[in-house]
């Protein structure tokens, strides 16, 4: 395998994450591996709803630190939640000066929008449904123009590679036009935040690349993989048969859009106090009820919203006329899709891994916050807190900055076999089919079978690999928890154990190790 050796910090990942701790790293020199263009193809360009933060007066950190914990069903670590809500309003204050336009008042006030679980209406957002595209276009136009940061594009990393109890550097392959063998970039410091993992699911908003082989890499390394069952499942995507699914952002809801069954029954109206507005799983599960009824559930945005749609939500807008919907005639067809892992590569209070040299931040990582159900709006806010606290951990590790580093360019690779799509397909319909919106043990039994399948299949394939890593222990730590909680539901144990809930922790090893026939009920 060819060697490249780096002064650089590298970074794994081009979302919001990526590009902020790039940006907070420098003048350290810095590489950023992306396998798609800059900008293209990361879950933070495609997020509508915003970054949550107590921006009003009236609103506090705190009040937003007791919503994240109650919608976290009893697994947020409150430290964590402490910590982050009181550094939002400094990301919002950070990104305004950065260039983010984010929608302001005639008075000069953030505009805000109130989400599911949230007490207060504390969403900042860019022209309605705007803020994840908006944002990254700001920071790939400052990343693009900073000196200290270099950007590999359609480069794909496959492996970590560990010396001495250490990560030194990451096994990367081109990806276009076809996958190449790999080489070895060694680095001084690794900084995984490749995203998450919904797009390992049939049914999913996630862009087609995000299936979770950032965080699968971690674990075949030996890195700590915490919450690995608790995946959140949106409850409004467009259901209209394209792949990814659209995604109707919750702020509709907000705006007081409604739920209805082909009965035209208001369904949320007898399920929870804050009907439409009830926390993600809540209203996730009773959607997937309604669809598994054939009742085919809608978003119905008519009074609400009627022609506003279509300048205040124009991502959305965009959506239905993909899908051939008219909202302004039809409510919007909706399904239950994968949508975030809470779940992830287990990271302190400073980003850092199980893994000296590692660090996890945005998506990939697991920090505590977002415990068995995220809260509305809280990903991008957790991207931008811990990208920092990276990269001033990283900054602190490394010591002085070095006055320069040379550009890498990568040498000529031979081609190598990608994942089968086929089997890439079977993989996501298995995990849709037993470790989805409602699960049993029998369910993700059969699931891990069709895992170890097909992994058996194509076996010396990294990415499928690293995918199929991280279903195991997904489904893995799903069978072990018998009990429902948050994102999380058994219907074989469909009520928690109790108000608090512990998180898990797992390595891979321990993951491949166990029989899942042992852990079935008799």
């Amino acid at each position: 395998m060819k060697v490249i050796d780096t002064g650089r910090v590298l970074i794994v990942g081009a979302g919001m994450a990526a590009l902020y701790a790039a940006l907070k790293l420098a003048p350290h020199p810095v590489l950023i591996l992306s396998p798609e263009p800059l900008g293209c193809g990361a879950s933070s360009a495609w997020a509508q709803g915003g970054v949550a933060a107590a921006m009003d007066p009236r609103d506090s950190a705190a009040a937003h630190a007791r919503d994240t914990i109650l919608a976290g069903a009893g697994s947020v670590d409150p430290e964590v939640a402490d910590l982050v809500t009181a550094e939002a309003r400094a990301h919002i204050l950070d990104l305004t000066a950065l260039g983010a336009p984010f929608d302001i008042t005639a008075t000069g006030q953030y505009v805000l929008s109130r989400e599911a679980a949230h007490s207060f209406a504390r969403v900042v957002r860019v022209r309605g449904d705007q803020a994840g595209a908006e944002i990254m276009r700001t920071l790939v136009g400052l990343v693009r123009r900073t000196p200290s940061i270099q950007v590999l594009e359609g480069v794909l990393a496959t492996g970590l590679r560990v010396e001495a109890g250490r990560v030194t550097g990451v096994e990367i392959a081109r990806c276009h036009p076809v996958q190449s063998a790999p080489c070895l970039v060694r680095a001084p410091a690794v900084l995984l935040a490749g995203g998450g993992s919904a797009g390992l699911y049939a049914l999913t908003t996630n862009p087609p690349r995000i299936r979770g082989e950032v965080i699968g890499m971690a674990a075949r390394a030996g890195a700590v993989i915490a919450d690995a069952e608790f995946v959140q499942f949106h409850p409004t995507a467009i259901d209209c048969g394209l792949d990814p699914a659209p995604l109707a952002t919750e702020a509709l809801r907000g705006e007081g859009a409604t739920l209805v069954n082909a009965l035209g029954e208001r369904f949320m109206l007898d399920i929870h106090p804050d009907a439409e507005l009830a926390p993600r799983d809540i209203v996730a599960r009773a959607v997937y009820a309604q669809g598994q009824a054939g009742l085919h559930p809608v978003l119905d945005t008519r009074a609400a919203l009627g022609n506003r749609l279509f300048e205040e939500f124009p991502a959305v807008a965009e959506a239905c006329r993909r899908g051939g919907i008219d909202p302004l005639r039809d409510p919007i067809p909706v399904a239950a899709a994968a949508h975030y892992h809470m779940g992830g590569i287990a990271a302190d209070a400073e980003g850092k891994s199980s893994l000296p040299g590692l660090w996890a931040c945005g998506e990939s990582a697991s920090t505590g916050l977002h415990g068995a159900n995220r809260l509305a709006s809280n990903g991008l806010l957790e991207a931008l807190v811990f990208a920092r606290r990276c990269a001033q951990d990283i900054t602190r590790d490394m010591g002085p900055t070095p006055p320069t580093a040379p550009l890498i360019a990568l040498p000529d690779l031979p081609p190598a076999a990608s994942s089968d799509p086929a089997l890439v397909a079977r993989l996501r319909r298995a995990m849709t089919d037993g470790a989805g919106v409602i699960r049993t043990a029998a369910g993700l039994a059969r699931t891990l079978d069709e895992i170890r399948a097909v992994k058996t299949a194509q076996p010396d394939c990294a990415p499928l690999l690293n995918m199929t890593a991280t279903a195991r222990l997904i489904a893995s730590a799903a069978l072990d928890r018998r009990e429902s909680r948050g994102a999380h539901y058994r219907a074989d144990f469909p009520t928690p154990d109790c108000e608090t809930g512990r998180r898990s922790f797992v390595y891979l090893t321990d993951a491949l190790a166990s029989r899942h026939s042992d852990r079935l009920d008799a």
